[in-house]
Formats: structure tokens, sequence, C-alpha cells
């Protein structure tokens, strides 16, 4: 198959409202059933069995046997990324508009994007890194971590060199959709999320992407990368 013809397929299958959310229900990189899915895309579980299907022959998902039950995911970082920039191609749609609840604004404010830190926190975050010289941008999207970085991450208890590089590298700008600027993806926002969860400065809400910033974190964002954020509230 030419390469533009493999191009179109994979933009049809994404460009079907309801098998757009289920691929955007899993970028927080886990696993979930059919029975979520379907209830996410908001289809009954028979339209939302043969969309599972196209997703998983045109390698967007994989599936998962536990049991007599399956679980799809992404089928990698990659996916996750492509549908962030389609995101943020499509201009700012989420910010012409007021968020419509609670929900709404917590996932602007801080979410899981494919197990790293994105939304409102994750774009302070990242320009708090690179204003301290902690990662600096090369091109590509790429990020370099500084000795510097090094050292502040050490004191997180992060060590970066165990970190395994992808191709991009160990850490990579990554387009955040709602605030159409960067945060930082690859296998060191993958770790740095892990340690603000770890030490208690963000706590994961089960059954959502969102993330929320405790109060001890926000006095530890702010007396250590200097980042002043509003609530999501």
């Amino acid at each position: 198959m030419p390469e533009h013809a493999e191009i179109a397929a994979t933009a049809s299958l994404i460009a079907e409202p309801a098998r757009t959310a289920m691929l955007v229900a899993l970028l927080d990189g886990s696993a979930r059933p059919a029975g979520e899915l379907a209830h996410a895309a908001g289809v009954t579980a028979q339209t939302a069995s043969t969309h599972l299907a196209r997703l998983v022959q045109g390698r967007l998902l994989v599936v998962e046997n536990e049991g007599r039950h399956r679980y799809y995911r992404l089928n990698g970082p990659e996916v996750a990324q492509a549908l962030e920039h389609l995101a943020g191609v499509g201009g700012p749609a989420f910010a012409r508009r007021p968020p419509l609840g609670k929900q709404a604004r917590s996932l602007q404010f801080a979410r899981c994007c494919y197990d790293h830190l994105a939304g409102q926190l994750g774009v302070a975050v990242a320009q708090a890194l690179q204003r301290h010289g902690y990662v600096i941008a090369q091109p590509g999207k790429r990020c370099g971590i500084t000795p510097a970085g090094e050292h502040w991450f050490s004191g997180m208890g992060l060590d970066v060199r165990t970190l395994r590089p992808t191709r991009n590298g160990l850490a990579r700008l990554c387009l955040d959709w709602t605030e159409r600027t960067h945060h930082v993806g690859g296998p060191l926002g993958v770790a740095m999320l892990a340690a603000f969860c770890e030490r208690g400065w963000l706590r994961r809400t089960p059954g959502s992407r969102a993330l929320t910033l405790t109060p001890p974190g926000r006095i530890a964002l702010r007396e250590q990368l200097g980042v002043e954020v509003e609530d999501a509230s």
C-alpha cells in the first residue's frame, strides 16, 4: 500500500467521533475494557465492539486478554503523540468556550498525556525547568538535561542516567492540545510524573486522566521551581 494510502486509512479511523472518544480515553496509557470505552464514546456495546476491532486492525490499539476479559490500550506512545498533535492542528477549540464543568476544568488544569504531565500545570513545569536551566530545547523538539537538571532530579530520587532513551531521546517537547504550547514528554516526562505522585505532590483521579495538585505539591513546586498556578476550580 502506498504511504499516502496508509495515512488516509489511519486518518479515516481517527475521524469517526466515537473512535476518537475511545482513543482519547486511553491517552493516560491505561488499558480499559470495551464496556468502559463504549461509555466514553456514548455508543452501545455492539457498536463499540465494531469500532474497537477496526482500531486494532488499523494498529492504533492493541488488545490484551486476561481470562475472559479483553483490555484495550494505545499501540505505543507514537499513537498518543499523534492524537495530541492532531488536537493542536485544529486550533484552540478548547479555549474558545468556557469549560462545561468541573471535570473539563480539571483536565485542562492537569492531566495525564500517556503517563506524563500535561495541561496548564504541565506547561508551567516545563517552562520552569527551562527557565532554571534544568532542561534545554534542542532540534527536533528534543530536550537536553543539563548537569544542574540531573542534580535537581536526583534530589527527587530520580536518577536520569538510569532512564532508557527512545528514538526521540530522554525527553521531548510535546504539544499540549489545550494550552497550545509544550510540556515535557518522553521517558523523563513519565519518570517525573511518577516522582511527583510518589512524593504526594500530585494525586491521580480514579477512572480519569485528571490529576490533582495537592497543597504540599503546590508549595513544593512554588519553592523549588517558582511555579504559580491558579486552582482548577
